[in-house]
C-alpha cells in the first residue's frame, strides 16, 4: 500500500486532481457547464508538465540506472502525454493556444535556455510567480473561457485570488526545502526567515476574503467556503516547519484544493 500511495504522490496524480478541483471550484463559481473533455485534458497536461520538470534531468543524466520507480513513473508519464494529445482533438483552439502559452512558461523553468545551466528557476525569486501565474491561468482563465455569462471584472478578481492562494500554498514547501535551496533562488524563507514568511502568508489569505467581497456574483455558499479553505490554509502555514515529513506538503497541503471543491459541495447542497 506504501509503495501504490507514494507512486500516487511522485507521478503526480495528486496535484493534478488538485489542479482539476480548482478548475471545477471555478466553473462552480461562475455557474457554468461542467466540460469533461477540458478536465480530462488539463489533468493529462499536469501530470505531463509535472514530471517533465521533476524527472527530466534526472532521467537525463541516469536513463540507464533509473530505479523501478522511476521507470514506472515515465511509462505513466507516456500513457499520459498519449492521453494529452488525443484529447486535445476535443478542445477548443483558444484554450489550446493559451495552454501553449502556460506550457511554454513551465518549460521555461524547467529547461536552461539562459545558459547551460540557468532557467527561470535559478533566477532569484522568481519561481514563486511563475508557478502562481501558470495555476491562476490553467484553474481559472482556461475554465473560464467557457463560461458565457461569466462578468470580466469577477473572473479577473476569481484570478487574482487564486494566484495569491497558490503563493500561500507554496510558503510550506519553501519552508521545507529551505535547508536544501541553493542561496541564489532567493525564496521567501531565505529572505525573510520562516516567522516572517507565515505572517505574509496569513495577510495574504485575509487579502483573498476581501477580495471576494468585492465580487457582484458571488453567492454565500462560495464564500463560506473559500473562508473554511483559507482557515485550514493558514493552519497548515503556521505548522509548517523545516523537518516536516514530506507528506505534510506533498500530500496534506496538496489536498487543499480537493478539500475546498468539497466543502463548496457540500454547501451547495443546502
Amino acid at each position: 500500500m506504501k509503495k501504490i500511495f507514494d507512486f500516487y504522490i511522485n507521478s503526480s496524480i495528486h496535484v493534478a486532481l488538485a489542479v482539476v478541483s480548482l478548475c471545477l471550484v471555478t466553473v462552480l463559481h461562475f455557474g457554468g457547464q461542467i466540460d469533461s473533455s477540458l478536465l480530462v485534458f488539463i489533468f493529462f497536461a499536469v501530470v505531463t508538465g509535472y514530471n517533465f520538470v521533476k524527472y527530466a534531468a534526472v532521467a537525463g543524466l541516469h536513463h540507464r540506472t533509473l530505479t523501478r520507480g522511476l521507470k514506472n513513473i515515465q511509462i505513466f508519464s507516456l500513457f499520459c502525454f498519449t492521453g494529452l494529445l488525443i484529447s486535445s482533438f476535443f478542445i477548443d483552439f483558444k484554450i489550446l493556444l493559451l495552454s501553449a502559452i502556460l506550457g511554454s512558461l513551465t518549460a521555461l523553468y524547467a529547461l536552461p535556455v539562459f545558459s547551460k545551466r540557468r532557467n527561470l528557476r535559478s533566477i532569484s525569486g522568481i519561481k514563486i510567480f511563475i508557478i502562481g501565474i501558470v495555476w491562476a491561468g490553467v484553474t481559472v482563465v482556461l475554465p473560464g473561457i467557457g463560461v458565457k455569462n461569466a462578468i470580466f471584472g469577477d473572473l479577473f478578481l476569481e484570478m487574482f485570488q487564486r494566484f495569491l492562494l497558490v503563493l500561500v500554498w507554496i510558503l510550506p514547501f519553501e519552508i521545507r526545502d529551505l535547508k536544501y535551496d541553493l542561496e541564489q533562488l532567493g525564496t521567501l524563507p531565505q529572505r525573510i526567515g520562516v516567522t516572517r514568511t507565515k505572517v505574509v502568508g496569513l495577510l495574504l489569505l485575509v487579502i483573498v476574503i476581501v477580495t471576494d467581497l468585492l465580487k457582484t456574483s458571488n453567492s454565500k455558499a462560495s464564500f463560506s467556503a473559500l473562508v473554511v479553505m483559507c482557515l485550514l490554509t493558514a493552519f497548515f502555514v503556521m505548522a509548517s516547519k523545516e523537518h516536516r515529513s514530506r507528506y505534510f506538503t506533498a500530500f496534506w497541503v496538496e489536498a487543499i484544493p480537493i478539500f475546498w471543491l468539497g466543502v463548496l459541495l457540500l454547501l451547495r447542497t443546502f
